[in-house]
């Protein structure tokens, strides 16, 4: 199969570059090509959005080898801390007459009995050197590979024993891989599609005290009644301590908009525990409309869609990257598994959705639950948000279970 394989990979993010690397090197007769709009002379090292990879992710680069170069622009997840915004019912003397812990989950790198969860490193430092690497594969086998940059795919359609690519001109492949999604404001509505109607405010901060994430290696979730809000370890700067800054809001009441950066300070050291460290500094914030967006399927014919193509999510777990890298990995060892004279595509493309499908819904419906949460007005329900996380902490085959999860997903 790997001889007759013809691969089309469109958009070169960090899932689309990784499968192409990952596919060049399984599919040592393969020919694959990578189409993307952008320039090939842009510079994308610049790009400050901040991903989160989990320690899977981390270990996939380092599989393909680029795991070096992103590494010094990357901090380590040695921890992850996970509260809950204490709600009337507990504030008002509930939770010490009843002798409740607190509500909060923490998870280490240590009792995981790994050296690290994750880690966060900006989309440009871990796309520029996927994208070198790949340059560097096509000097090497130019008649195997190709990086078709400055070419935008205009529509992909089912042709007679594969995909025809329509880049300027028609070129017949025997399957297309579609990764490049955009954001959820952007996108056509796919056949799962609900608005949360939830703005993230995305930027970063600069921390000072004892417990600055980028110093402790700690990832920091707070549930609040307006939705989830995150501090992502960065490297520091200049000797000081700063983190990438994920703030979920209601979009019809928003709180953060008419503030200046002093009032957003100010609220966001009442929404975070005294534990993250003080808040001193903040960047202007962007803001992006947040939903869900996704596929039932991952493929349709010869085409399969993976990362944001195939489901947009809710922050609140930080793992679409993650899942995109999986499903990735998933179709490349599946190909390579086949045998080279069956040459059966549409049936390694049906084993691949299936053997993807618990990861995917898992966490499809994980981040769908949660976020739908912070909408619903019932009494009670972050009272019971905030004992699910104490109970959690409590039980620690749960919280290893959880951790696996949060590393590797649905194995």
């Amino acid at each position: 199969m790997a001889a007759e394989l013809s691969l089309a990979v469109v958009g070169a993010g960090p899932v689309g570059l990784a499968l192409a690397l990952h596919a060049a090197r399984a599919l040592p007769e393969a020919r694959v090509h990578v189409f993307d709009a952008r320039p090939a002379d842009l510079d994308v090292s610049r790009d400050p959005r901040t991903l989160a990879l989990s320690l899977g992710s981390v270990q996939e680069f380092e599989r393909l080898g680029v795991w070096p170069s992103i590494a010094p622009a990357s901090t380590a997840i040695t921890a992850v801390h996970v509260s809950q915004q204490q709600p009337a019912l507990l504030m008002n003397g509930l939770a010490s007459v009843l002798r409740l812990p607190p509500p909060e989950l923490l998870l280490t790198a240590t009792e995981c009995g790994v050296d690290q969860l994750g880690a966060v490193a900006s989309y440009g430092a871990i796309v520029a050197p996927l994208q070198a690497a790949w340059f560097e594969a096509v000097a090497k086998e130019p008649r195997r590979l190709s990086a078709r940059f400055g070419t935008p795919v205009a529509a992909l359609k089912p042709a007679a024993g594969g995909v025809e690519v329509d880049a300027g001109i028609a070129e017949l492949h025997d399957l297309a891989v579609v990764a490049e999604g955009g954001v959820f404001s952007t996108q056509a509505r796919k056949a799962l599609a609900h608005d949360y109607r939830q703005t993230a405010w995305v930027g970063q901060v600069t921390l000072a005290g004892p417990g600055a994430p980028a110093t402790a290696g700690t990832a920091y979730e707070r549930f609040t009644p307006q939705g989830p809000a995150a501090l992502l370890p960065l490297p520091p700067l200049d000797g000081a301590a700063r983190a990438a800054l994920v703030w979920c809001v209601d979009a019809a009441d928003d709180p953060v908009h008419d503030l200046d950066d002093a009032q957003r300070l100010a609220v966001l050291n009442q929404v975070f525990p005294p534990r993250v460290g003080r808040l001193v500094a903040i960047t202007p914030l962007k803001r992006f409309a947040l939903g869900l967006n996704a596929e039932r399927t991952l493929v349709e014919g010869r085409t399969v869609r993976i990362g944001n193509a195939a489901q947009t999510l809710h922050p609140v777990a930080g793992q679409g990257l993650n899942l995109g890298l999986r499903d990735a990995h998933a179709l490349v060892a599946a190909l390579q598994a086949a045998p080279a004279a069956a040459g059966d595509f549409d049936a390694v493309l049906k084993r691949v959705e299936w053997q993807r499908a618990p990861d995917r819904w898992a966490l499809i419906a994980a981040t769908d639950f949660l976020a739908r949460s912070f909408t619903w007005p019932l009494p009670g329900l972050a009272s019971a948000r905030g004992l699910g996380l104490a109970a959690l902490q409590a039980l620690s085959p749960a919280k290893r279970l959880l951790a696996r999860q949060m590393m590797f997903g649905w194995r």
